[in-house]
């Protein structure tokens, strides 16, 4: 005869539901114990609030001044009351004569009035003057380049002649070359007027314009027929040497 087992008394038949169950506690508690978080309780100290330390702010009283209200408008003025008064002159009418002349009416001749010509003093430059002026010896020139051309060359040679090359030595000036702007006028008559002279030194100068005072006399130049004035500016150009 066997001997009969009780299912229920048998430990190991619900063994793998007992480890299922176990597993997932052990998991559980393992997952809260990673994710737990600690804080620290930090202090914060407030201290105390002394009332009596705070000062009462005096707000100071001061007294309301009462604006007056504005005057009243002054009343309007009344205009005054006008009078007419009824014109009694008689104004006087101005008759004006009329200046026509009638058909009858004589005319009267006015005699010719002489206009006086009046002479004035004109400048025309030198090199668009329509005569130029002609220097002694150039007068067979027959166009006007070549009479500039010639009064130059003619200018030129007389101041070689007659200027004092000492003069420039004398005065102590270093070696090189040297400039005097020399410039007249050639008035109406042909005559050397109105000299100047700008150079190195005053000395130079006096001697630029001696030498043009003694140019001679030329033909002066004419502009439509009538002399005029002419400037005449040129260089005068020295060399100095040791």
């Amino acid at each position: 005869m066997e001997p009969k087992k009780n299912r229920k008394a048998e430990i190991g038949r619900n063994s793998s539901l007992y480890f299922a169950v176990s597993l997932l506690l052990i998991l559980t508690l393992t997952y809260l114990t990673i994710n737990y978080k600690s804080y620290a309780k930090d202090t914060i100290d407030i201290g105390q609030l002394d009332l009596d330390a705070l000062e009462e702010e005096e707000i100071p009283i001061t007294n309301h001044e009462v604006i007056p209200p504005p005057p009243p408008p002054p009343p309007p003025v009344v205009p005054e009351e006008i009078e007419i008064v009824e014109d009694e002159k008689e104004i006087e009418e101005t008759v004006i004569e009329s200046t026509e002349t009638d058909q009858e009416e004589e005319i009267v001749e006015v005699e010719d009035v002489e206009v006086e010509e009046v002479e004035e003093d004109i400048e025309v430059p030198f090199h668009i003057i329509e005569n130029v002026p002609v220097f002694p010896g150039c007068e067979k020139k027959k166009t006007n380049d070549k009479k500039r051309q010639c009064m130059s060359d003619k200018i030129k040679k007389f101041i070689n002649k007659k200027f004092n090359l000492d003069l420039a030595n004398d005065l102590g000036l270093q070696s090189g070359r040297y400039r005097i702007s020399m410039m007249f006028t050639i008035d109406e008559k042909g005559n050397v007027v109105n000299i100047q002279a700008r150079g190195p030194d005053p000395r130079l100068d006096k001697e630029a314009k001696r030498i043009l005072g003694l140019l001679p006399r030329m033909l002066p130049g004419k502009q439509r027929g009538r002399p005029v004035r002419v400037p005449y500016a040129f260089p005068l150009t020295f060399k100095v040497d040791d």
